[in-house]
């Protein structure tokens, strides 16, 4: 489709105008979700006309895309560091544990402190007789308990590791409520915990855990058909912490434009291949940023060496990036990138500040 459809339609558009290029594209496609021409096909040239663009004026991706946001910052990184849920083979309900380095002043810092609670995790894993096999993206995946074991388990290593949880170093999870949720009883089954929760069970099952660990961060907390449920969490717990839409919002301007008016979350996740084009997701970040909406640039579970997102997040001025663990080629490859942006920028970009965000 690249070479015979998609390929003649953009011959003579202006390689600078990004719009235009990625409205041909979807224009001729004519579907919801992208399926004609190929979603994949559909972003992989929207991205490679956007790096072009940037090559024409001899400038950084993230300069290119600094442009139109007109300032630049470097992200904190979240980052996997133990997986459950379906990135796992384990009995862990909760997806992803993330540390999260709020505290620390530069996104080199923050990726040096990421690293060492990561192999201080595996380090006192192995010691504990648990596995220090990874999930899909990286993060360990031992058979534990219960979920509060696995956070536990994470703040004894940033301890170990000689940082300060909460004060430095905090956590977010990645729920993926939608995976356990029963639709038909409308409740969600806890298998680590043995135990079945209604929508408010679950709300007071994160207040607990938030209050007990530095959990600054929920992403997918509840399922992305209970609306009503996540308008309660985002009031309830959305001043103390992040309340994220991924499997909700999908990226998607229309399903954001509903979440906040309902009031719904305050944070999104942004994944270029949920919404398909490069225009399209910054558009989604635009609103987000306009409505008080903070932003997660998020890599996906299958992953390839691209680091296009690490562009994309210092370019917005996101504020946060998911990438995975510090583990494995398609992960590294983003924080690399990052730490080569920070190098060039040196005193030119600012690190973002959760807290005052907050």
């Amino acid at each position: 489709n690249i070479n015979t459809k998609i390929g003649p339609m953009l011959f003579d558009k202006d390689i600078l105008d990004q719009t235009s290029i990625d409205k041909t594209m979807i224009n001729e496609d004519g579907t919801d979700n992208k399926s004609k021409l190929g979603a994949n096909a559909i972003l992989g040239v929207s991205i490679a006309c956007y790096k072009a663009a940037a090559l024409s004026k001899n400038k950084e991706l993230f300069e290119h895309i600094s442009i139109q946001s007109k300032e630049y910052t470097m992200p904190i990184p979240m980052m996997n560091i133990l997986n459950g849920g379906s990135h796992a083979d384990n009995n862990i309900d909760i997806q992803e544990f993330m540390v999260f380095p709020t505290g620390l002043k530069s996104f080199t810092a923050a990726t040096q402190a990421c690293v060492e609670i990561y192999h201080t995790l595996k380090k006192n894993l192995r010691n504990k007789k648990l596995s220090t096999s990874v999930g899909d993206e990286g993060g360990f995946a031992p058979n534990l308990g219960s979920n509060e074991e696995a956070l536990e388990l994470i703040v004894e290593a940033i301890e170990d590791a000689g940082y300060l949880p909460g004060k430095e170093i905090s956590l977010t999870l990645d729920v993926a409520a939608s995976e356990f949720y029963d639709s038909q009883n409308k409740t969600y089954r806890l298998a680590s915990d043995k135990s079945e929760l209604n929508t408010r069970a679950m709300i007071e099952y994160y207040k607990m855990i938030v209050a007990k660990y530095p959990i600054v961060s929920i992403e997918d907390g509840l399922d992305e058909s209970d609306w009503i449920g996540w308008t309660k969490l985002n009031s309830e717990l959305g001043k103390k912490i992040q309340i994220v839409g991924d499997d909700l919002t999908v990226t998607n301007p229309l399903r954001l434009e509903k979440a906040i008016k309902m009031k719904a979350i305050n944070s999104i996740l942004i994944k270029l291949n949920q919404i398909g084009t490069v225009s399209e997701t910054l558009d989604t970040i635009k609103m987000a940023h306009a409505n008080g909406i903070t932003t997660i640039i998020s890599h996906r579970s299958g992953e390839t060496e691209d680091v296009t997102i690490a562009d994309l997040a210092v370019g917005t001025s996101a504020g946060q990036i998911k990438s995975g663990a510090p583990c494995r080629t398609d992960r590294t490859a983003k924080y690399n990138q990052l730490l080569r942006i920070e190098e060039i920028t040196k005193n030119k970009n600012r690190y973002y500040n959760f807290n005052e965000k907050k």
